[in-house]
C-alpha cells in the first residue's frame, strides 16, 4: 500500500482490509481512481492507524529527514517572555496542536516563530492580509530565516519556511499541502465558519498552531478543534497589563441625545421592537439570522430592519459624541491619540471637523504607511479609523484611545485596546468609550468589555 498526496487529498493505493477502511477517519472509496481517498488533514491519524494494525505501507508524503536548514549566523529567534514559554509548552503537551489566545501586543508572532524553531520542520505561516504577510516576513528574517518564501501579492516563492495570505493558501494548497509539517495560522478566528476552511483541510501538516487575540465562538471553536486543535493557552488584557503590557485606565463617558435625536431614536426602535418581539416571543430556539431571514420577506419586516439601521446610524455620531470628541482631542492635544469609529462616514466626519488624517479602506497602502510613519515621529498627533486598524496593521505607539463606536463586539474591542498597550517607560494608557445613555449601546458596551477580563486557566 502507498500513501500519496493528490491535489489536497490523501490516496490510499493498494489493498486495504474492508473492516479497517470503515474505521479510518474520513476515508471513502473513490470509484474514479479505484482506491480510497481522505482529506489531507487526516494523514497523521490514518498513518498511525495503519501502523497500529500492522499494515505495511510506503509513505510517499513526508520524508523522515525533512528539517530546516541551519542558520549560518547562529540566530535562534526571539527571546520569549515567561507567558510565551508557557504557551509554547502547553501547545507541545497538547500534541503540537491547538490555539494560543493572547492580547494584541503580547507577542503572538514570537510564539509562532518559537514553535517553528522548536519543531525544526518545514513551516507554512497563513495570515489574513498582505500587510500581515510583509510583517511576518520581516520578523522571520530578524529571527534568522534569510530567505522565507512568499505566496501572495502576485508572488509564488516556495521555501522551507513560507508565508502565505489566506487567499493564496486557499488557491494553491492543492500543490502546497504536502510540503509542510507545521501550519501556523495567524488570526485563526477567521476560520471555522466554512469560508476558506478547505485551505486547512488540504494540508497534511500534523503540527498546527492557531494564534488570535480573542477566542472563537462556540460554533467556530468546535470546527477549529478538528482543523487546528483546542484552545491550549489563553490570557486576557487584564492578565498582562501593568507588567508585560502598559497599564491602562478605561473611562466610559455617557452622552445624552438631544430631544430631537431622542424622539427619532425611540420612534425607530419602537417600529423595530414591535416586529422583533412578536417573532421572538415564546420561541426559545429563535436566532437573529432566523429573524432577519423571516423579516426580509415582508414589507413590515423590512420596515423594522430599516428602522433598526437608522437607529444605529443615529447612535454613531450624535451631538453629544461630537462635543465629547472635541473636548477629548483638546485635552490630549499633546499626546498620540487613536480615534475609533463604527463606520467610514463617522471617520470622515471627525476628520473634517478636527483636521485629522483618516485611515479607512479607501486609503491606499502607500498613503496609509506614510500617515503611520508621520504618526510615529509625532508629526501627526491623532488619526481616526473605522476598522482598518483593528488587526493586521503595525500601529505606532499611542497613549490615548477614543472609542466613538463599534460594531464587531468583543473581538474588535480587544484589538482596539491592544493598539494602545505597547509598553514604554512611565506609560499609562487611557481608553475613553463614548456610550449613549438609555440605548442599545449600554448593553453592547458591557458585553464587549468582558473580553478584557481575566480568564480562568485552560486545562490541557
Amino acid at each position: 500500500m502507498e500513501l500519496i498526496f493528490h491535489r489536497g487529498t490523501l490516496l490510499l493505493q493498494g489493498e486495504l482490509p474492508a473492516d479497517l477502511a470503515e474505521t479510518l477517519p474520513g476515508v471513502l472509496w473513490d470509484p474514479r481512481v479505484r482506491c480510497h481517498r481522505a482529506p489531507a488533514r487526516r494523514y497523521p491519524e490514518i498513518a498511525a492507524a495503519l501502523t497500529r494494525r500492522g499494515v505495511r505501507f510506503v509513505d510517499r508524503i513526508r520524508p523522515a529527514d525533512r528539517t530546516l536548514p541551519d542558520d549560518p549566523a547562529g540566530r535562534s529567534g526571539p527571546r520569549l517572555r515567561p507567558y510565551q514559554e508557557a504557551a509554547l509548552l502547553r501547545w507541545t503537551l497538547a500534541g503540537r496542536r491547538g490555539l494560543v489566545v493572547l492580547p494584541t501586543g503580547a507577542g503572538k508572532t514570537h510564539v509562532g516563530i518559537a514553535a517553528m524553531r522548536h519543531l525544526n520542520r518545514p513551516t507554512l505561516f497563513l495570515v489574513p492580509t498582505r500587510v500581515l504577510m510583509e510583517q511576518w516576513l520581516v520578523r522571520l528574517r530578524e529571527a534568522g530565516v534569510d530567505e522565507p518564501g512568499c505566496y501572495g501579492d502576485g508572488r509564488r516563492e516556495l521555501k522551507p519556511v513560507t508565508v502565505s495570505t489566506f487567499e493564496s493558501g486557499y488557491r494553491w494548497m492543492e500543490r502546497l499541502g504536502d510540503r509542510f509539517d507545521l501550519l501556523v495560522v495567524d488570526e485563526v478566528h477567521h476560520f471555522g465558519g466554512g469560508a476558506r476552511d478547505e485551505a486547512l483541510e488540504m494540508s497534511v501538516a500534523p503540527a498546527r498552531l492557531g494564534l488570535t487575540a480573542t477566542p472563537p465562538s462556540d460554533e467556530a471553536a468546535s470546527r477549529l478543534r478538528s482543523l487546528v486543535g483546542p484552545t491550549v493557552y489563553e490570557l486576557a488584557v487584564s492578565d498582562l497589563a501593568g507588567r508585560f503590557l502598559a497599564p491602562f485606565e478605561r473611562r466610559r463617558i455617557r452622552v445624552r441625545l438631544t430631544p430631537a435625536e431622542r424622539y427619532r431614536y425611540d420612534a425607530r426602535m419602537a417600529t423595530f421592537r414591535a416586529v422583533s418581539r412578536a417573532f421572538f416571543s415564546g420561541r426559545s430556539d429563535a436566532t437573529w439570522p432566523m429573524f432577519v431571514a423571516v423579516a426580509s420577506r415582508t414589507e413590515e419586516g423590512r420596515r423594522a430592519l430599516r428602522a433598526l439601521r437608522e437607529a444605529r446610524t443615529l447612535l454613531c455620531w450624535p451631538e453629544g459624541k461630537r462635543r465629547a470628541v472635541a473636548t477629548l482631542l483638546q485635552r490630549h492635544r499633546d499626546e498620540r491619540t487613536l480615534v475609533f469609529t463604527t463606520d467610514n462616514r463617522t471617520a470622515y466626519a471627525i476628520a473634517r471637523a478636527h483636521l485629522l488624517m483618516p485611515i479607512t479602506c479607501d486609503i491606499g497602502r502607500k498613503e496609509r504607511d506614510d500617515v503611520l510613519a508621520r504618526f510615529r515621529t509625532g508629526e501627526l498627533r491623532a488619526i481616526v479609523s473605522s476598522r482598518v486598524l483593528n488587526e493586521g496593521v503595525d500601529v505606532p505607539d499611542a497613549q490615548v484611545g477614543i472609542v466613538v463606536g463599534g460594531a464587531m463586539g468583543r473581538r474588535e474591542h480587544v484589538q482596539r485596546v491592544g493598539r494602545l498597550l505597547r509598553p514604554a517607560p512611565m506609560k499609562r494608557a487611557i481608553v475613553y468609550e463614548l456610550v449613549v445613555e438609555d440605548s442599545s449601546e449600554v448593553r453592547r458596551s458591557d458585553q464587549r468589555n468582558l473580553g478584557l477580563a481575566a480568564r480562568p486557566p485552560v486545562a490541557v
